[in-house]
């Protein structure tokens, strides 16, 4: 099947054993060569879809340069199978991880938004790590750009942020509806799986050396994920090769032409 916005390919894929199975969909497309540059893969961020403007953007990118380009949805998320509120940082990185494995070949770049900054983080690493063992793999890692990055989040700019009420319900009830700006306005579940199994994944606590150029762009007007969160990630990177964009009237979502445009200067820069 071929999506009719950008002609990929639309596959789906079995991640997960028994209870936890689900279905995972993915658009993808082949690049005429590594000779056009590394492939590229989107991590989309927390309650999006890989039809959303900044990834549909970079597919279109992709197409006319003659790049691979892999998107998905994570479980719980868009056109992919499961229930959001089983979804945790664990399950997601499982469904990239997979992902990766089927449909990457050769270099790639990891380019996440928002939440799936973190996610280019935690699965630049297991790349990187799976390399030093010298483990035989299809695709090895080029570079990261990360849009917005929100490492940690779950901790950071959730658990940390919210007041006592509102602990309390996740604690008691296992569960608390966010109120929510994004999508239709409907508020979303955050539950305690989500906030405690999350502390498995922290990265910000310690040096994450991946070995590849890292771009980071980050709207210094952004409401859900402040700048300073980016600036505490970039301490945390070698200073070999990192970037940070500061867009003085950016937002969250720095999906305008002029954002868009910075991510595919950002992307074409590492190769």
């Amino acid at each position: 099947m071929t999506d009719p916005i950008s002609d990929a390919v639309l596959d789906f894929i079995d991640v997960g054993e028994g209870p936890s199975a689900r279905s995972i969909a993915v658009r993808h497309r082949a690049g005429k060569g590594h000779v056009s540059g590394p492939g590229l893969v989107w991590l989309g961020g927390f309650k999006s879809d890989m039809q959303g403007g900044k990834a549909v953007a970079l597919d279109g990118w992709a197409r006319d340069h003659g790049r691979a380009m892999v998107r998905f949805d994570y479980s719980g998320h868009g056109e992919s199978g499961g229930d959001f509120a089983d979804g945790t940082i664990g399950r997601w990185l499982e469904d990239s991880a997979a992902v990766f494995e089927r449909f990457c070949d050769g270099p790639q770049v990891l380019i996440g938004s928002s939440m799936g900054g973190w996610m280019a983080l935690l699965l630049a690493r297991a790349i990187k790590k799976r390399q030093e063992e010298k483990q035989q793999a299809k695709a090895s890692l080029a570079g990261l750009v990360l849009i917005a990055p929100a490492p940690d989040f779950t901790e950071e700019l959730m658990w940390k942020n919210f007041s006592p009420a509102v602990k309390q319900e996740i604690e008691t009830k296992g569960v608390w509806m966010r109120p929510s700006d994004y999508g239709d306005g409907s508020p979303y579940p955050i539950t305690r799986n989500l906030i405690v199994e999350g502390r498995n994944h922290l990265v910000l606590g310690s040096a994450i050396d991946l070995g590849c150029p890292v771009r980071i762009l980050q709207g210094a007007k952004d409401p859900d994920v402040p700048w300073q969160h980016a600036f505490a990630l970039t301490h945390r990177l070698p200073a070999d090769d990192v970037v940070l964009t500061m867009i003085q009237d950016g937002d969250h979502r720095l999906s305008r032409p002029q954002d868009i445009a910075r991510i595919l200067a950002a992307v074409a820069e590492i190769g």
